[in-house]
């Protein structure tokens, strides 16, 4: 491969993105990372996560405030802690049926109990008291409205009221 040739990706399809590397922390390799999602498990010792320079196992994580100091296999010094500043970390998707995945729930039907279609989910935004579904129409449901999401069609029970507004 030449120098200009573009880099095969090393994420393996399908992985989603759990977090990313901000800043090399102090003189021994490790990193600060900033987790994208609440599953801190990703950072376990033993973990392999992926990257688009290759796969990162993880020696060690400890809590850092809000984020994780995190030491990679192979990343000895400070030197090789600063060559990983920005690299967003990919891990495959968890398999827990009682979980709402992002990934699962973008593009999906929103309908009411009794089959009236609301609309479809085009993002899902972080908000403080419950992650909302945004929808195609400008709508936003919170989750804690979700009774179930299988085969693409989320259901759910909002208040009385909740979509007059928009009329």
């Amino acid at each position: 491969m030449t120098p200009s040739s573009p880099q095969p990706s090393a994420i393996p399809a399908g992985f989603l993105s759990v977090g990313y590397v901000t800043k090399a922390q102090g003189l021994k390799g490790e990193v600060i990372v900033h987790l994208t999602t609440n599953r801190t498990e990703r950072l376990d010792p033993g973990v392999t996560l992926f990257a688009k320079r290759g796969p990162l196992h993880v020696v060690r994580s400890a809590p850092h405030g809000d984020r994780w100091r995190v030491q990679f296999e192979g990343a000895g010094d400070r030197n090789a802690a600063e060559a990983l500043r920005g690299v967003e970390l990919f891990a495959e998707p968890i398999d827990d049926p009682l979980a709402l995945w992002v990934h699962d729930l973008v593009g999906s039907t929103v309908q009411l109990a009794d089959r009236t279609v609301i609309g479809v989910v085009e993002a899902v935004e972080a908000n403080p008291a419950s992650d909302l579904l945004v929808l195609d129409g400008g709508q936003l449901v919170p989750l804690v409205f979700v009774v179930s999401s299988t085969g693409g069609v989320i259901t759910i029970e909002p208040p009385e009221g909740l979509f007059d507004l928009a009329e």
